[in-house]
C-alpha cells in the first residue's frame, strides 16, 4: 500500500513540476489552447502509465518534451486538424503561466507579440519545434537533435533558416 501511495505523489509532484513548461510547448506548436490542453493532459495520462511501470529512474521533462513534441506532431498529421486550424485563435502571451504583464506593458507590446507569433507560425513545422525546444525551452543543440531523432547538423540547419526567416520577416538584419 504504501509503495502505490509513495508512487501517487512522485506523480503528482512530477505533474505540477512539468504541467505548465508542457501546456506551455503544445499551445506554441498547436497554437490552439484547446488542443493544447487537451494534447497536454494526453501526455500526462502517458506519464501516468509509464511511471506505474518503469523502474530505471527515467529522466521525465525530456521524455515528456519528447512525447509531447511527437503528440502535437501526431495532432497536426490528422486529418481533421487542417479543418479545425482554420478556426485556430490567435497566441496569447497572457493565457500562459508566467510573469503578469502590466496594462501598459500589454499595449506597448501587443503589436510587436503580433508580429513575432505571425513569423513565427510562418515557419515550417519541424522549425517551430526545433526554434521552440531550443530558444524557448532552452535546451542544447544536442538535446534537440535526440529528442527529435535527427543529426546536430539536421537541427543547426532547421534552426538556422528558422530564425533567418523570422529576421527577414521582422524586418531584423539578416
Amino acid at each position: 500500500m504504501t509503495a502505490v501511495a509513495d508512487n501517487r505523489e512522485d506523480y503528482d509532484d512530477l505533474y505540477r513540476l512539468h504541467h505548465p513548461r508542457v501546456l506551455r510547448l503544445c499551445r506554441l506548436l498547436l497554437s490552439d489552447p484547446d488542443e493544447a490542453e487537451e494534447v497536454s493532459q494526453d501526455v500526462f495520462v502517458k506519464l501516468l502509465k509509464e511511471h506505474r511501470i518503469d523502474t530505471r529512474g527515467i529522466q521525465w521533462g525530456p521524455w515528456l518534451t519528447r512525447v509531447a513534441v511527437n503528440a502535437c506532431r501526431d495532432r497536426r498529421r490528422s486529418g481533421w486538424w487542417k479543418w479545425w486550424r482554420e478556426r485556430h485563435q490567435e497566441f496569447a502571451e497572457a493565457d500562459l503561466p508566467g510573469r503578469e504583464l502590466t496594462p501598459e506593458d500589454e499595449v506597448l507590446n501587443q503589436e510587436k507579440r503580433r508580429r513575432i507569433w505571425l513569423s513565427f507560425r510562418g515557419l515550417s513545422a519541424r522549425q517551430q519545434e526545433v526554434f521552440v525546444l531550443r530558444h524557448v525551452e532552452g535546451w542544447s543543440t544536442d538535446e534537440v537533435a535526440e529528442t527529435l531523432g535527427l543529426s546536430t547538423g539536421s537541427i543547426k540547419r532547421h534552426l538556422f533558416r528558422a530564425v533567418q526567416q523570422m529576421r527577414r520577416t521582422l524586418g531584423g538584419p539578416t
